[in-house]
């Protein structure tokens, strides 16, 4: 039996968080779950979440909530290897490579296309994940 990926989303606009939840659900055998604020993603990373799709701003319900940034780093220093892709509206380069200064994945704009790309960006990570467990695997018997 496969083992479902278990994928944390993210993101305080409940619409487009539910919207990109069944969009994950009827492309994938997904385990998801679902978060308005980067204070609940915190309390329930004992899930072991395979990825984490992350919104950049996050104070949507709560202007002292944490925000997307925040989030990042305090789940970076929790686990380092939990890959994070942050999602914002934001189409600003410098957004995109303060994300990445932070360890995140990947930066993805909310568009149209944000979910193809996402998909993409979930294919690759466990194609990462599973030259690293070959690689290891090999490595252990040399």
């Amino acid at each position: 039996m496969i083992n479902k990926i278990k994928l944390f989303l993210v993101d305080d606009d409940a619409v487009f968080l539910k919207s990109l939840e069944i969009e994950f659900l009827q492309h994938a055998d997904f385990d998801i779950e679902t978060y308005a604020t980067g204070e609940l993603c915190m309390e329930n990373l004992a899930h072991f979440p395979d990825v984490i799709i992350l919104d950049y701003l996050l104070d949507g319900i709560d202007k002292n909530a944490m925000n997307g940034m925040d989030t990042l780093d305090k789940i970076k220093s929790f686990n380092p290897d939990i890959p994070v892709v942050m999602l914002s509206a934001q189409d600003k380069i410098d957004v995109a490579i303060n994300c990445m200064h932070h360890r995140a994945f990947d930066y993805v704009v909310k568009s149209e296309t944000a979910f193809l790309r996402l998909q993409k960006i979930i294919t690759t990570i466990f194609r990462y994940k599973k030259m690293e467990k070959e690689l290891n695997w090999y490595m252990d018997r040399a």
